[in-house]
């Protein structure tokens, strides 16, 4: 069952000199429990995408449309954590905002908290953990409201090599096991393989589809381990390919 859909979506930006079109003719689907990866050039216009999707902006032409649902997640490139809240407040804080800090939405975060190895360190502030610890906080603050689709906009880049594969693992893990539909947007080719059911491969801007890739390598159950598989050479090359007009 689709969770998002575009069809055929174009923006534009005008300023009061010039129009840039960010967006051209855009078509992809996400579907329930799938992790969609998003890949292109630097600069193609993929945070627009997730602005588009989020609803931050409107697209000047086309369609996107969400089922089941309007309540999406948004996680960035940093966590944006609060470093005067500690982290059990950090975590509520979606919830305060949408006015739904209930009894039951608590123990929901409570619950998350324990599953994910940071219970004892509710009361802990964020400069006291580590980078990943961190970053899994940012995760269990966007659960916390339960979205139907999670946005994660480079969400390792602001990590060291090391860390981010750890962390990569580890939101997966959390994202596999809470069973939530994910839309993650990187430049790392290998970490798209690694994590995506299928790779959404977008040209220069204006963003439009090149391609769509599965990597096929759900039978390997973590990140880590995938990037290990033999297959995985071939797919980056042919990625890498595709990202410098190399193929069609």
């Amino acid at each position: 069952m689709k969770v998002l859909e575009l069809k055929n979506v174009s923006k534009v930006f005008y300023s009061k000199t010039q129009e840039t079109q960010a967006v051209s003719n855009l078509n992809f689907d996400v579907n329930e429990g799938e992790f969609v990866a998003i890949i292109g050039p630097s600069g193609c216009g993929k945070t627009t995408v997730l602005s588009l999707i989020s609803k931050l902006i409107q697209p000047t032409s086309g369609e996107v449309k969400l089922y089941g649902g309007s309540n999406v997640g948004y996680m960035l490139q940093r966590d944006q954590l609060f470093e005067w809240r500690n982290i059990e407040r950090n975590v509520q804080l979606g919830l305060e905002i949408q006015r739904k800090l209930t009894e039951e939405n608590k123990r929901y975060v409570e619950n998350l908290l324990k599953k994910y190895g940071l219970w004892e360190f509710r009361k802990h502030y964020p400069a006291e953990l580590s980078g990943g610890m961190r970053q899994r906080a940012a995760l269990i603050r966007t659960l916390a409201t339960n979205p139907d689709l999670l946005l994660l906009d480079e969400p390792f880049s602001a990590l060291d090599f090391q860390t981010r594969l750890d962390v990569c693992d580890d939101v997966y893990a959390i994202i596999r096991s809470e069973k939530k539909t994910a839309l993650l947007v990187t430049h790392d080719i290998s970490e798209a393989i690694s994590l995506a059911d299928r790779i959404v491969v977008l040209t220069e801007r204006p963003a439009t589809v090149k391609a769509i890739h599965e990597p096929r390598l759900n039978h390997i159950a973590q990140p880590l381990k995938r990037r290990e598989s033999p297959d995985f050479s071939k797919q980056f090359e042919l990625l890498h390919k595709y990202l410098h007009g190399e193929t069609q």
